[in-house]
């Protein structure tokens, strides 16, 4: 191997290396802790199917929901969560305008049902909460992730909540608080993924992109 085809190499791997480092700082920063951080289904996927309980106990059955209508699914991390309050609030003022053009809506969190009804009561939320708490419906989604140890603190102290207390778990995990579209088919026709929790889907997005009837 000729020592410019090398040092070719060499450049490339040092850049990639580079890249991939530069990217961890900001994934750490929303407690992102896992090496292969969740990346979300993509579009034109099948939206894998599950049955759960809401808040209170009712049975909700995806496959039913869509085969009446498209579905929104909309990940949130918990009622601890100020910037999920706000962001909840919000859609419980709007939220009206998706349902009006025939999608269900469906917020899917890892907290307990004890939590997420605290989530409605202080959001006026008048929508179905799924429990996620065998955390099987983030995995599937790929949304789920392992919260760091310091991020943990930082909740902890500024928010006065343990995470994996919270979800009753040994270990704490969060979904990324992502949003997604399924259509009558079962397919996902748009997505909005961040780890920054702050970016999240508005109403304006989802309406934008509902599939048409």
């Amino acid at each position: 191997m000729s020592t410019i085809l090398k040092l070719t190499i060499i450049a490339i791997f040092l850049i990639l290396n580079n890249l991939s480092i530069a990217q961890i700082p900001d994934l750490v920063k929303y407690g992102i802790a896992d090496k292969n951080p969740p990346q979300g289904i993509s579009v034109g996927e099948k939206a894998p199917l599950f049955i759960a309980k809401d808040y209170q106990g009712n049975e909700i059955d995806l496959q039913k929901y869509i085969e009446k209508s498209p579905v929104v699914l909309i990940f949130y991390r918990g009622n601890w969560c100020p910037v999920c309050s706000k962001y909840l609030k919000n859609y419980s003022d709007s939220l009206k305008m998706i349902t009006d053009k025939g999608a269900a809506v469906l917020f899917i969190t890892p907290e307990t049902a004890e939590g997420a009804e605290k989530t409605v009561k202080k959001t006026k939320l008048p929508y179905t909460i799924v429990i996620d708490d065998k955390q099987e419906i983030m995995k599937n989604y790929d949304v789920l992730f392992e919260v760091t140890k310091k991020y943990n603190r930082k909740i902890k102290t500024l928010l006065f909540t343990d995470i994996a207390e919270n979800n009753q778990e040994e270990t704490a995990h969060l979904p990324v608080p992502a949003t997604f579209i399924i259509d009558k088919t079962g397919t996902i026709v748009w997505r909005q993924f961040d780890p920054n929790y702050k970016n999240r889907a508005s109403t304006k997005d989802i309406l934008k992109h509902l599939p048409k009837e």
